[in-house]
């Protein structure tokens, strides 16, 4: 019971430190703005404003967003990278080889996202190498549904970012779950309120991103935000029935197989490969999908674990 307290107080006070710290940066910013500068300061504020602008925290961010280039985004930067590199390789007469390259020119020409393409290309692949690394090395992990978003919104967000906000509402979701244990309620309204700690949890980290720099957290859109946190049901239905010890060691490996296939996402040459040649992607990914369904051996973490008898 005092755990639970401990555990509920901690929470709070974060939450509660978090809004502090907020609303004192918007009272010392307001106060700022109400102090009227003299004529000298202004001068000296126009006469070095170009240097000023450099320094200022709105352009950092803009800088920071500007070298960005997510695939998960289709933004100019990105569309024109993709655009561009088809541009540079002519297509050849349509033939059956090459039918999905110009079905994929001709949607791109109609407006369709060419990173789109490249995400929806490279996803089978991601859950390839999930399954493997389940199959043949034998890490477990969440599944494959779990990993390959987790890609995805690591791609979208930065590894390092990705994984705090991972951490977070894992972390707050696990004590969520051990607090309200005792009010003893439904499944569903359970999960809505696991959820509501959740959110709050994110939009304390999203409270003290400022002043910790983290500025792939302040630009993120809403929608990974939104997936990780929904996120937090999935892994809250695995979890029951599991000691922590075993929580945590799954949950560990789901976030390093993750984090291994947002690399892989983020290669350069696979995302220019993938549109050039979609045909071998695709024919590709399905027959190493087929040659892994019929590997009936050991896994290669079993070969350690049964080394002796073997």
């Amino acid at each position: 019971m005092r755990a639970k307290l401990f555990s509920l107080a901690f929470f709070i006070s974060f939450f509660a430190v978090a809004v502090l710290n907020l609303s004192f940066n918007t009272l010392t910013a307001e106060a700022q703005i109400r102090t009227s500068p003299s004529p000298d300061i202004v001068l000296e504020e126009e006469a070095t404003q170009s240097a000023q602008e450099e320094a200022t925290p709105a352009a950092v961010v803009e800088r920071v967003v500007e070298k960005k280039e997510a695939i998960t985004e289709p933004t100019p930067e990105v569309k024109g990278k993709l655009e561009r590199y088809l541009s540079e390789h002519p297509l050849s007469p349509l033939t059956v080889t090459n039918f999905l390259q110009h079905a994929i020119r001709g949607a791109i020409r109609q407006g369709v996202p060419a990173n789109t393409i490249v995400l929806v290309l490279l996803f089978p692949l991601v859950a390839g190498i999930i399954a493997a690394s389940r199959h043949i090395v034998g890490i477990r992990g969440f599944g494959i549904f779990l990993p390959a978003v987790l890609s995805v919104v690591f791609v979208a967000t930065g590894i390092i970012e990705g994984l705090l906000l991972f951490l977070v509402i894992i972390t707050v979701a696990t004590a969520a779950r051990i607090i309200i244990k005792k009010l003893k309620l439904e499944y569903l309204p359970r999960m809505a309120l696991i959820l509501w700690f959740v959110s709050l949890g994110v939009l304390s980290v999203l409270f003290i991103s400022p002043g910790l720099n983290l500025t792939s957290i302040m630009t993120l859109s809403i929608f990974p935000i939104l997936i990780l946190i929904l996120l937090a049901e999935n892994f809250m239905s695995i979890h029951i029935g599991m000691s922590m010890k075993q929580a945590i060691q799954m949950t560990m490996e789901t976030a390093a197989i993750a984090v291994f296939c947002s690399l892989v996402l983020n290669l350069d040459f696979l995302q220019k490969f993938v549109l050039l040649y979609p045909e071998i992607m695709v024919l590709g990914v399905a027959v190493f999908d087929i040659f892994l369904g019929k590997y009936i051996g050991l896994r290669l973490l079993e070969y350690k674990k049964f080394k002796e008898i073997i």
